[in-house]
């Protein structure tokens, strides 16, 4: 890598961080496409798997970003432990599903189309702060499997740590958002992990022993983007506690948007729509 190069990871690394801590995402869907941006520009990596290995690293840095995102909302006593070992049996099924077996061959240009609009959904009724229905609970631990399978499947696909996906879910069944942001932190580790061995076994099969690339991760780039992710993670937790819940909603839904955006010029990007 250059000093340029270097520095791009860099600044990933801080702002991917800052908005794990802040938001209980785990910067994965911050990260993919500006890793595919600086692969593709400084070609650091074989060009037809730029997109899987942008995915893989990703997913290897929230491993250690949500171990210290974790630490910093466990210190302020926002996770939610029994959530987390409801849904973390269903996210390593799911995960070493996506990361192995499906990441090889499905088509993601749907998934990225069809996962766009309902990213946008889910910012748009976190915008407009409809309350879910008093009565409605988290399911019990058959659907918390099932649902960790979806999220652990989903979050492989698309190289993000579940917080787009697992905080609407907890909020719609009457979980306090700071306490959902706090339990998203603590679930991705697990997503991260299991996509991550995922990644590691289908990259070798496919690609083998291939200079910078351990599976389908890139881990140069994952070592610098981990050195500052995990300092910029604890910071990103304090103004959780910090900022009143609805401005934490706003900001929430305006990172959901940027996503679907994303994800939508993915999706026109692979269908051939855009260049």
């Amino acid at each position: 890598m250059t000093i340029t190069t270097v520095a791009l990871f860099l600044l990933l690394g801080c702002f991917s961080g800052f908005f794990a801590g802040l938001l209980g995402v785990g910067g994965g869907m911050i990260i993919v496409p500006f890793l595919t941006a600086i692969f593709s520009l400084y070609h650091l990596v074989p060009p037809e798997y730029i997109v899987h290995i942008a995915i893989a690293t990703a997913m290897g840095t929230i491993v250690f970003t949500s171990l210290s995102s974790m630490r910093a909302h466990h210190k302020r006593g926002g996770v939610i432990w029994s959530i987390v070992l409801q849904i973390t049996p269903g996210i390593l099924i799911g995960g070493l599903l996506s990361g192995s077996v499906i990441f090889q061959w499905l088509n993601t240009a749907w998934l990225s189309f069809v996962f766009s609009l309902f990213v946008f959904y889910s910012g748009f009724n976190m915008l407009r702060n409809k309350k879910p229905k008093p009565s409605r609970q988290l399911p019990g631990m058959i659907g918390m499997t099932s649902v960790g399978i979806i999220i652990g499947l989903i979050s492989g696909l698309v190289g993000a740590g579940g917080g787009f996906l697992s905080v609407p879910f907890m909020v719609w069944s009457n979980v306090p958002l700071k306490k959902a942001v706090s339990t998203s932190a603590a679930i991705g580790f697990p997503i991260a992990v299991a996509n991550s061995i995922g990644y590691i076994i289908g990259g070798i099969q496919t690609l083998g022993i291939h200079g910078h690339l351990f599976g389908y991760i890139y881990w140069p780039g994952l070592l610098v983007l981990i050195l500052m992710s995990i300092l910029f993670a604890p910071m990103g937790a304090k103004y959780a506690h910090i900022l009143p819940v609805d401005k934490l909603k706003k900001i929430f839904a305006c990172l959901l948007f940027l996503i679907s955006i994303l994800m939508m010029h993915k999706a026109l990007v692979e269908f051939g729509l855009l260049n």
